[in-house]
């Protein structure tokens, strides 16, 4: 059994195989409380699978996944979110047709217990609530704007805000960029930077300038390994990662 931990989440000896293939093979992983880490490698190194792992989305074939020393291996879907672990896939997943005022209200975490749903009102604080989060994600001017008519940076804003509502410790964003502005990622490196300073956030990304301007500590995966972990300049000046990027 792995001994307790003072990480908040730990991967250890992690695989994962699908037909044969380990797209995760043997991966040790420790993220600290109040860190904002960043995966990158190749396409294929098993970035995405990683995150699938974390959030019961994909099962682990061996190895232990620790959130707060819980051993969360196992668990489903829903029963790792109220831990406290939220994910942010690719592409955004809002309402459309709805509000940002709305997308931001429907995730906010119901009363645990069915009295506390039933009582559920547009209590003041659910509205402070809404409006706090919409001016941390750079909507507050848009919340009753229809979600359709956002931007593609805009949505993706709101759906970190949709995620940020309910108070995760560890939130994973799978290419928060991608398709975005240069003033967009600047925002959203802002808005990262921001929301670490009560939680943890790893992130997925190819935009190495982007990496750059937030990563605390980067893990470069390569078929489904560490192949090597540090801060920018020390992964960016390893020779393995130079290796593996070459014609990426």
């Amino acid at each position: 059994m792995a001994s307790d931990t003072d990480f908040l989440l730990a991967l250890e000896n992690v695989s994962v195989s699908f037909d044969g293939f380990k797209a995760v093979n043997g991966l040790n992983l420790y993220i600290d409380t109040g860190e904002l880490r960043v995966i990158i490698g190749p396409n294929g190194a098993g970035k995405t699978t990683v995150l699938d792992l974390i959030c019961g989305r994909t099962r682990v074939s061996e190895g232990s996944i620790k959130f707060k020393n819980q051993e969360i291996t196992g668990r489903k879907e829903q029963e790792i979110v109220r831990l406290g672990i939220g994910r942010k896939f690719q592409t955004p997943t809002i309402y459309e047709d709805l509000t940002v005022f709305e997308n931001l209200e429907l995730s906010l975490p119901r009363g645990r217990s069915v009295v506390g749903a039933l009582f559920w009102k547009r209590a003041d604080e659910v509205i402070q609530r809404v409006h706090e989060i919409a001016a941390t994600v750079f909507l507050a001017d848009h919340v009753d704007r229809l979600a359709a008519t956002l931007s593609h940076g805009q949505k993706q804003w709101l759906e970190i805000g949709m995620l940020l509502i309910q108070d995760p410790e560890l939130l994973m964003l799978d290419e928060p960029v991608a398709g975005m502005s240069v003033s967009e990622r600047a925002k959203t490196a802002e808005l990262l930077n921001q929301i670490i300073k009560n939680r943890s956030v790893v992130v997925i990304e190819h935009d190495m300038k982007f990496v750059e301007s937030i990563a605390h500590r980067v893990t470069v995966l390569h078929q489904g390994k560490v192949l090597a972990e540090g801060n920018m300049q020390r992964v960016q000046s390893d020779p393995k990662v130079k290796e593996v990027y070459l014609g990426h």
